[in-house]
């Protein structure tokens, strides 16, 4: 295998994900995007013109809890379920599916070996992968890259991508389930870097990170001169808030998630509501700034220009502003939808209202049934 001009993470891990999905052209009809995550599953219908992708509907249906947990669909009945009535409330004709898995379940390495041709690299790629990866090479999807060789040394640096089988599984299977046809699956990391692309100019300059903050876990992708150079995660999310508001203040589930949204609800003090959400942006700040010291170091040795926030809890009273004071760099709020081409029947007050939730689900539009 020689080097590739152009291999990233990003189209090797689209490589191994391609494997035993349904035909992508056996309809040309659009196409639906599925964003799974762990409280909610996000909805859209594509179509593919002659400009790119235009959304012909968005939906958000709630999923409980306990249906994603550890990266994998352990209930595929509620998304099913969710998935099922947003097709019949909402008219929708497509029934192939463009979906993606969360990024801690991928495993991107850069290793350097020495040097070798043939079978021999594939041997020594196995074997170094062994070591890397904590399971059974028989339980995962595995593929590899030479991209640059190392010649002082007799070297050659190699890109390794792997993803459990069982993992990829859980998001086909309950897709399937709802008599729908994954046709790719994609990694959210990903997804938001094509949404950023889909809406925002490329800097030259500077590095930025794209950060969203999903529920339980916050995805980032640090970009340099348009390209990913570094994938990371941090195990802090908006549950954080609703949580903290349980724990400390004794509301319901349901009247904290008010709470959180600014509403009054289950007779709380708004004070301390207010005490409680801003310490625990305090801490989804510090966690971000901690991971974002240590991965743009380890991807560049240029100070960050930006970050690009998105998800849910992106628009968090004080999150933004507190992120920049800490990083002193621009930090912006995404609108996954500045360019993105909506269809007039899109339902706009969910724009409006969720919009920077919507970032994995309009990325993911980007792609296309066939995408490798």
């Amino acid at each position: 295998m020689t080097p590739a001009e152009g291999v990233t993470p990003r189209s090797l891990v689209q490589r191994i994900l391609a494997a035993k999905l349904s035909n992508p052209f056996r309809r040309a009809a659009g196409y639906l995007v599925l964003d799974i995550g762990s409280s909610s599953v996000k909805m859209a219908e594509v179509h593919h013109g002659p400009n790119g992708p235009r959304l012909a509907m968005l939906d958000v249906a709630p999923l409980p809890p306990t249906v994603v947990q550890s990266n994998v669909v352990q209930d595929e009945g509620p998304v099913v379920e969710a998935v099922r009535a947003v097709i019949a409330r909402r008219g929708v004709q497509a029934r192939q599916v463009i979906t993606a898995v969360p990024g801690p379940a991928v495993m991107v390495k850069k290793v350097v070996l020495q040097a070798q041709t043939g079978a021999a690299i594939e041997s020594a790629v196995l074997a170094e992968a062994g070591h890397l990866i904590p399971d059974s090479l028989d339980n995962v999807n595995l593929d590899y890259q030479v991209i640059d060789w190392i010649e002082s040394g007799n070297k050659m640096e190699v890109l390794v991508v792997a993803v459990k089988k069982d993992i990829i599984n859980s998001y086909t299977n309950a897709i399937r389930a709802a008599e729908l046809e994954p046709v790719v699956v994609d990694v959210d990391y990903f997804a938001l870097e094509n949404m950023f692309e889909l809406n925002y100019e490329a800097s030259n300059g500077q590095p930025m990170a794209l950060v969203n903050i999903g529920a339980r876990y916050s995805s980032i992708n640090i970009l340099k001169g348009g390209r990913s150079t570094f994938t990371g995660d941090v195990p802090v999310g908006g549950a954080e808030y609703n949580d903290a508001l349980v724990r400390q203040l004794g509301v319901s589930p349901a009247d904290a998630e008010s709470l959180k949204q600014g509403r009054a609800a289950g007779g709380a003090d708004p004070a301390a509501a207010e005490q409680v959400l801003g310490s625990v942006t305090e801490l989804i700040v510090e966690e971000i700034q901690r991971a974002l010291s240590f991965f743009w170091t380890a991807a560049t040795d240029e100070p960050l220009g930006a970050i690009f926030l998105s998800g849910g809890p992106a628009r968090m009273p004080g999150l933004a502003a507190e992120l920049k004071q800490r990083l002193d760099c621009t930090v912006e709020v995404a609108d996954p939808f500045r360019r993105a081409q909506v269809e007039r029947g899109v339902d706009r007050l969910l724009i409006e209202r969720s919009g920077p939730s919507l970032a994995v689900a309009v990325g993911l539009a980007t792609r296309r049934p066939g995408d490798k």
